[in-house]
């Protein structure tokens, strides 16, 4: 049965999701909102073993699967009953080359033999359309090129072709190795051309991990989660992605399955964010240009929630039938309707995503006025839209209400703009924007506050929670020990905690009840403490999130309360970026340390 003990291989170009039997069950070529060639992950229980990438080692087992130290290089090691060993090492190429980052839709897959006389077979079984047909094979001297899509798969391998081929056992002298992108000869044997790539891939994460301003305690989790994103952020473009799988339900049977291979302004403002505050100030650099081009696109138009990696504008959903599911639970979804809804937050997402450029002296190029007068576009935006029933942070594809949560990061969008302007030596601008921003900030503590309730609530005049409430303190709107505040904080912990987790909501969506926790709203809400003063409480719980990962430190999006399931598209950035505002927030100073 499929579960979500995956991990994760990339380069900001490509990535893969490996299991615990060494199978490539996910892999989108040749980037991440490409056609998955290896999409076993959601063909649901198929006799037929296509759409992967693995090895078969009779009775063996599972030794230990770990990232090599500080790097995107995942290790799988197995024996059996006789003493045979082989070593799995897989990773998409990532390093420096000619004065500038080599990153190919290329993935990497070494087999070595560790110990005795492994036998084992080579199974390479790539399908196209979406499941609907296995890849046509065309066979070279050293290569073997999967045909049927747009962008053609070319496999070069020092193994012999027609084991890999007829799928016949053989038995493992030293290493094999298979180079897996674009239709393209490769220059060099496999087996150099792999050791080079390994070590160059290696010494690349090692400098980008150095380079990070991590805190004292909990360091793998930050380093891990820091890597996680890294991969999620598109090179090419700027663009972040929420997660790199498609249709993975948020539970079981629930219909709850979206496709979020794109990028969210609201996501890709917290990776940026928090990346930024580890030191690792280039993907941010990059987003920036994307929001900038994207606001030149849009003109006067409004800002989607979510665009395509390239800044398509259209994600049109349709769903596909060749794949039943993970686990069998379709429908499979291509594309995002959210597109087309209206999302009031995304002007302050934007907004803020850009604010530290204004601040950061470490940046190759410092934004200056003309990118302030372009963020003031948004401003302007949030000044129009504030109070303007939207589908919310939740995506509601069923009603509109004036969102809290929305209003809010309007209000944050003249914040901050206002506070940019004084950094420009901008008076009259700096004196517009915190007007604007205060007349936001008045209408929210009068129309979303609920007297009866004693808290804030999810929209104007209404009378439920969500979990992004808890963002108030964090996004500096009140107060953390604001009496308002400290009792919307504890009124959500009454009615979304479930265990030790707590849901986005409680009220009925297009879908009915939410049954899982989503995994971020709990870490904020350890933030939300932490600002209270409740550490020590806040690091329990904090301690209880990272007990749910899996064995290789990633997150998905949603966790079931009750079995500790990790459920939804993984790994999920919110919630690895979660782990990190947590880690850091809740860590001893350095200084403190010895």
């Amino acid at each position: 049965m499929s579960n979500l003990d995956l991990g994760l291989i990339g380069n900001s170009r490509t990535s893969a999701l490996v299991d615990k039997q060494g199978a490539i069950v996910w892999w989108c070529f040749p980037y991440f909102d490409g056609d998955p060639l290896c999409c076993s992950l959601l063909r649901g229980a198929q006799e037929d073993p296509s759409g992967l990438i693995d090895l078969v080692f009779p009775d063996a087992r599972l030794v230990s699967q770990q990232y090599e130290r500080n790097s995107a290089i995942l290790v799988t090691c197995f024996e059996d009953g006789a003493g045979n060993g082989i070593e799995i090492t897989d990773f998409a190429p990532r390093f420096y080359l000619h004065g500038r980052t080599f990153s190919p839709s290329m993935l990497v897959r070494i087999v070595r033999r560790t110990g005795g006389r492994p036998r084992i077979a080579l199974r390479v079984r790539p399908m196209v359309g979406y499941g609907s047909e296995r890849a046509q094979a065309r066979c070279g001297a050293h290569h073997i090129s999967y045909t049927g899509s747009a962008h053609a798969m070319r496999l070069t391998t020092d193994a012999s072709i027609t084991s890999i081929t007829d799928e016949k056992p053989f038995f493992l002298q030293e290493a094999v190795t298979l180079l897996m992108g674009s239709d393209e000869t490769v220059n060099g044997a496999p087996g150099d051309v792999g050791r080079n790539f390994h070590e160059m891939t290696r010494a690349y994460w090692h400098r980008w991990v150095r380079n990070l301003a991590i805190p004292f305690e909990w360091q793998d989790v930050v380093i891990r989660s820091a890597i996680t994103l890294k991969l999620n952020a598109f090179d090419d473009t700027g663009a972040v992605i929420a997660a790199v799988t498609t249709s993975i339900p948020e539970a079981p049977g629930s219909g709850r399955n979206w496709d979020y291979r794109f990028c969210w302004l609201r996501d890709a403002y917290f990776v940026v964010s928090a990346l930024n505050g580890l030191g690792a100030t280039g993907t941010m650099e990059k987003y920036l240009d994307y929001i900038l081009n994207i606001i030149a696109d849009t003109r006067d138009a409004p800002l989607q929630p979510v665009y395509g990696l390239r800044r398509e504008a259209v994600l049109d959903e349709r769903i596909e039938t060749g794949l039943a599911g993970y686990r069998g639970m379709g429908p499979v979804r291509v594309g995002n309707s959210a597109y087309f809804q209206i999302q009031n937050d995304v002007f302050g997402e934007a907004v803020l995503a850009s604010t530290h450029a204004f601040f950061d002296s470490r940046l190759e190029r410092p934004a200056d006025r003309q990118m302030f007068h372009d963020l003031e576009r948004l401003g302007e935006q949030a000044i129009i839209n504030y109070n303007v029933p939207d589908a919310g942070i939740w995506e509601l594809r069923g009603t509109k209400r004036i969102h809290t949560f929305s209003s809010l990061m309007c209000w944050a969008a003249c914040d901050r703009l206002a506070h940019i302007a004084t950094r420009l030596d901008l008076p009259d601008r700096a004196i517009y924007w915190s007007t604007h921003a205060q007349v936001i900030h008045d209408e929210i503590c009068t129309r979303a506050w609920n007297a009866q309730l004693g808290s804030f609530v999810s929209t104007f005049e209404g009378d439920r929670l969500d979990a992004s409430l808890l963002l108030m303190a964090e996004f500096q709107f009140l107060p953390a020990r604001d009496p308002r505040f400290v009792s919307t904080v504890r009124l959500i912990e009454k009615n979304l905690q479930r265990g030790d987790f707590l849901l986005r909501y409680d009220e009925e969506d297009d879908f009915g009840m939410p049954e899982t926790a989503f995994l971020v709203c709990t870490l904020w809400w350890i933030l939300a403490l932490s600002h209270m003063g409740e550490k020590e409480r806040a690091r329990e719980l904090f301690e209880n999130v990272l007990a749910r990962r899996n064995h290789l430190g990633l997150l998905s999006e949603d966790l079931m309360h009750d079995s500790g399931e990790l459920w939804g598209n993984f790994p999920q950035t919110y919630s690895m970026v979660g782990l990190i505002q947590c880690a850091s927030r809740l860590s001893i100073p350095w200084d403190d340390a010895y």
